[in-house]
């Protein structure tokens, strides 16, 4: 069985927010695609001390070189809404990978979040050379599908 294609930009599954940045950065050059990445790493939320009191070892993306800590909420509507704990300012590239995606997932449907492309980072990170990244940013966005085929399964 051949594997699925990737999604594009212009695929109607794809959230709208995402599809709008991935035509975005597919526009730019390498530099403009780090300062676009930097400016996305400002905007990750602050993680709730309610979660930051939690356990972490639950939460934790092992194949990250970085510590990185996910965090699914389930809204009482059924929507998710994801948080993470990463060092925003040590880890600019992850941060903003995680905004990225939290801005076209949050307070929607696990569905939404199951439409994620798998190769996400690799579409952000075109041409920027950031290869050796790729298998731990590629593990978070596959952690976020997992959190969202968790909330859809019965309890």
């Amino acid at each position: 069985m051949a594997p699925a294609p990737a999604p594009d930009a212009n695929d109607p599954a794809l959230p709208p927010e995402l599809a709008r940045t991935l035509r975005q950065f597919r526009l730019l050059g390498r530099e403009e695609k780090m300062q676009a990445l930097l400016a996305w790493s400002r905007k990750l939320e602050p993680l709730p001390p309610e979660l930051a009191a939690l356990d972490r070892a639950p939460f934790t993306v092992p194949e990250c070189q970085t510590r990185v800590d996910l965090f699914p909420r389930r809204n009482p509507d059924g929507t998710l809404h994801f948080y993470a704990d990463v060092n925003a300012r040590q880890s600019p590239t992850i941060a903003a990978v995680l905004a990225i995606a939290f801005a076209a997932v949050n307070d929607q449907p696990p569905a939404v979040t199951l439409a994620l492309p798998g190769d996400l980072v690799r579409q952000l990170m075109q041409d920027i050379g950031l290869g050796a990244r790729e298998s731990g940013l590629a593990a978070m966005i596959a952690r976020l599908r997992r959190h969202a085929t968790d909330a859809l399964a019965p309890s």
